[in-house]
């Protein structure tokens, strides 16, 4: 995978912005070979946690700046507006900005719902596109789910005293409303993100405090919550799909990347074993060989159908 597309200057390494119908876009460019961009999850955490230099020897990682966090532009309505479509038009843009013939997409966590919604509505210069730890649904049914889980992680962890901290950030979830509270939720519910946080703080409390967080609020525009249920859209995508799950994950476990994998026609589904929600720093040599792995097989298959992207712009 030696493909290169830095002559442009649009992917050379470093950070890069330009004006994106009248709002700020900025992303980050590191490694060579094909490109894959990367949207980071939240919505409303930013990008750095996010940075996978392993498979930088390997890809060009291209990690987005999503709108409403760090310099990347707000939008009018912020916090509200920051729906799956509307980031689903400034990935479009990036791709259009970058001018490459087809890109891979990895979404994590919400950029997962994100990237799904993308390579079903806008499938046209999608190599293939990386589900990590997403699920189908969101809403009740993805609740009652996650409160199950986290309950068997409060089990499993009942003789720790930071237990009471990690359970407080959850229930403080329902009251955010500035970027401060983001940032103290999403730090203080990270040892439940990691298969064994307490295991090795020394080695996961510099992820914790280096955390960024910026307050999105999940509502649409019109103040509306976007509930999520992609099951009946999954069958259709047309482009080649790896689901990456931990089998530790709370938030988005195993259930729902199994549930995505038998939607999705043709998918493949990687299941780390030792990992929780952040797979890529938790078992970075099993991660970025399932994802160089599917790059390379996701190479030989033809370009998606469809034409023009829809809300595509230049």
């Amino acid at each position: 995978m030696s493909i290169s597309y830095h002559a442009s200057g649009v992917l050379t390494p470093g950070a890069h912005a330009f004006d994106s119908d009248r709002v700020t876009q900025r992303y980050h460019a590191f490694g060579s070979g094909p490109v894959c961009l990367v949207h980071p999850g939240g919505p409303g955490i930013h990008w750095e946690y996010l940075r996978m230099p392993a498979l930088e020897e390997h890809l060009t990682m291209v990690y987005v700046e999503a709108l409403g966090t760090g310099e990347s532009g707000r939008l009018p309505t912020h916090p509200n507006g920051y729906t799956r479509e509307r980031y689903s038009i400034a990935l479009q843009r990036i791709i259009d900005h970058l001018g490459v013939p087809r890109v891979y997409l990895l979404g994590h966590s919400h950029g997962a719902f994100v990237a799904a919604y993308h390579a079903i509505h806008r499938p046209a210069g999608l190599a293939g596109v990386i589900l990590y730890e997403g699920a189908p649904v969101t809403g009740p049914e993805h609740g009652a789910e996650a409160a199950r889980r986290l309950q068997e992680f409060a089990a499993a962890h009942a003789d720790r005293p930071e237990l009471a901290d990690v359970l407080a950030a959850f229930g403080a979830m329902q009251d955010i409303s500035s970027d401060e509270q983001t940032l103290a939720v999403a730090r203080g519910v990270l040892p439940s993100y990691i298969a064994d946080y307490w295991g090795d703080e020394q080695r996961w409390a510099p992820v914790r405090d280096a955390l960024r967080a910026s307050y999105i609020s999940g509502l649409d525009a019109l103040g509306k919550p976007e509930i999520i249920d992609d099951r009946a859209d999954l069958p259709k995508m047309a482009v080649p799909a790896l689901v990456i799950v931990g089998r530790f994950d709370i938030i988005c476990g195993p259930r729902w990347a199994q549930e995505l994998h038998d939607l999705i026609p043709g998918s493949r589904l990687a299941i780390l074993e030792n990992s929780g929600h952040l797979g890529h720093l938790e078992e970075p040599e099993r991660f970025t060989d399932t994802v160089r792995d599917f790059v390379r097989s996701a190479q030989s298959e033809p370009a998606p159908r469809g034409g023009k992207p829809e809300g595509a712009s230049r």
